[in-house]
């Protein structure tokens, strides 16, 4: 591919005044996907983040691992039960769980970051009770919600100029307690105990259609239940909406659903005009020059 100079350093000039805006900034990121099982999509995603490092952005990396998992279970011949979409999480289940996601998973994106030249540190939701959780259905077993966030670790990482990579699995509020979470709603707790600038769910769609089959860029919290309620917002999208409206209800600026098989789809939504993916937030509507 033929690289204009010129074009590079008009680029990086464009992106001066989000540089600025965005240094200091916490913005939680989670990962999942197709990406994760892809190892050119893994190192370009870990490039995203070490660069978002070195420009003065705090990054937590919250990562899924729903494929692996499902892989393990099957070699183990433990089979997976789902109510309402969501796995049933036994005993036997959440240990698989804790060994993948914790173990393989985390510690494959700490190296990928690694290798891009950051520093990164994985922990788990269960590290210095980073994440405390109840049980959220007694029908789906150990499947925590959050209920207790302590997140002066991840302070601390980021003093250090480390980035951390957190696996959505968490103590409970008994002795040997262990819960699987959500992937998003870990994310979303995350950031609204760290009161972030910006939540950044990356998925395998677009982003948030309207009833016409177009990506919205920007939504407010009541267009969202207006259109859950109409049926527009279904499946494993609500999931998502209502995670991003938790996170603002608990004081995190926007959160933005964009698709993360876009190459450089962080970079797109933080640096440029343009953006990526719907971005729910409370205020006026995107223009451009957008208002960061």
């Amino acid at each position: 591919m033929t690289r204009d100079p010129a074009a590079t350093a008009r680029t990086l000039s464009e992106a001066l005044p989000y540089l600025q805006r965005y240094a200091g900034a916490i913005v939680v990121v989670k990962f999942g996907g197709n990406a994760m099982g892809d190892e050119a999509a893994m190192a370009e995603f870990a490039r995203d983040i070490v660069l978002m490092r070195q420009v003065g952005v705090n990054p937590v990396v919250v990562h899924g691992g729903g494929p692996m998992i499902n892989d393990l279970l099957a070699r183990l011949g433990i089979k997976s039960e789902f109510v309402r979409g969501k796995r049933v999480t036994d005993k036997a289940t959440v240990e698989v769980v804790e060994m993948v996601l914790t173990g393989l998973v985390n510690k494959r994106i700490v190296q990928a970051i690694m290798d891009e030249g950051g520093r990164a540190v994985g922990l788990s939701g269960k590290d210095d009770d980073l994440m405390v959780c109840e049980a959220d259905d007694p029908e789906l077993g150990f499947v925590g919600r959050p209920v207790e966030m302590n997140v002066q670790v991840l302070r601390d990482l980021f003093s250090a100029g480390i980035i951390p990579v957190v696996a959505p699995v968490a103590t409970g509020m008994n002795d040997n307690e262990t819960f699987n979470v959500n992937g998003d709603t870990a994310a979303g707790a995350i950031a609204g105990a760290l009161k972030a600038d910006r939540l950044l769910l990356l998925t395998d769609v677009a982003g948030v259609k309207n009833a016409g089959g177009e990506v919205m860029t920007q939504i407010t919290p009541e267009e969202v239940v207006q259109m859950t309620t109409d049926g527009v917002i279904a499946g494993g999208m609500i999931p998502k909406t209502e995670t991003a409206l938790k996170a603002l209800e608990e004081g995190v600026r926007a959160v933005v659903i964009l698709d993360g098989r876009v190459p450089n789809a962080c970079l797109l939504e933080l640096f440029t005009d343009q953006g990526a993916g719907s971005m729910i937030r409370t205020t006026e509507p995107r223009v451009k020059p957008r208002e960061v």
